[in-house]
């Protein structure tokens, strides 16, 4: 059986410049900051960042933000983290906001291999600005397309030795979808068990999914 457990220097070893990467997360719960900690230490720059949004300025992916190793944001909203705004208008970072449904949509899409979906949200707003659009029926909908990504970064409550995740409560938010849609999957985890140990029915995302997991601190 692969050993799917990694340190900091072999989750490093993952990362480059350029990078797109997926977080869970929903202001900052769900969020495995220990995985952000070490993209921050690695030093790696231009990345795309795609999630719901940028946490605070200390929380979630924020200290990311603030170190300036992003190149672009695609999420649903930044409001609660002022240094997204603050460079977003000064030009340092280019920002993508979609709509939160939409967004979960598209890296749905992504993860189950669909060229896109229709849509009426966005429909006669500035969201609707340089994307086609298809009338069925009368109605007008927009043509989203699907969201992928080099890498997911996902916080999990508890993994098996083979990578079975458990979420806790509401911290689920973004990671299933996520641990679909991106080419190379890490879970951080909080508690591990052993192959069996862990109830069939509380798993969400199989093991087959998760290409590598991480320890919390202390862990």
């Amino acid at each position: 059986m692969k050993n799917k457990t990694i340190d900091e220097l072999q989750f490093r070893a993952l990362l480059r410049d350029g990078m797109s990467i997926m977080f869970g997360g929903f202001m900052g719960i769900g969020t495995p900051h220990y995985l952000v900690d070490e993209i921050i230490k690695s030093g790696v720059k231009d990345l795309t960042l795609i999630g719901n949004d940028t946490g605070f300025v200390d929380t979630g992916v924020g200290p990311l933000i603030a170190s300036g190793q992003v190149k672009k944001v695609i999420a649903s909203h930044i409001g609660t983290n002022p240094e997204t705004g603050r460079k977003m208008i000064a030009g340092e970072l280019e920002v993508a906001l979609v709509p939160q449904g939409t967004l979960a949509e598209q890296i749905r899409a992504g993860g189950a291999g669909l060229g896109g979906f229709l849509t009426l949200t966005g429909v006669g707003t500035v969201v609707a600005e340089n994307k086609q659009t298809i009338t069925l029926d009368g109605i007008t909908y927009l043509l989203e397309r699907p969201l992928r990504a080099d890498l997911a970064i996902l916080e999990s409550h508890h993994a098996d030795r083979l990578g079975n995740l458990v979420y806790r409560l509401t911290a689920r938010n973004f990671n299933p979808l996520m641990a679909l849609a991106a080419d190379l999957v890490v879970a951080q985890y909080d508690g591990i068990r052993e192959t069996g140990e862990l109830d069939p029915e509380r798993i969400v995302t199989p093991g087959a999914l998760v290409d590598y997991l991480f320890a919390g601190a202390g862990l």
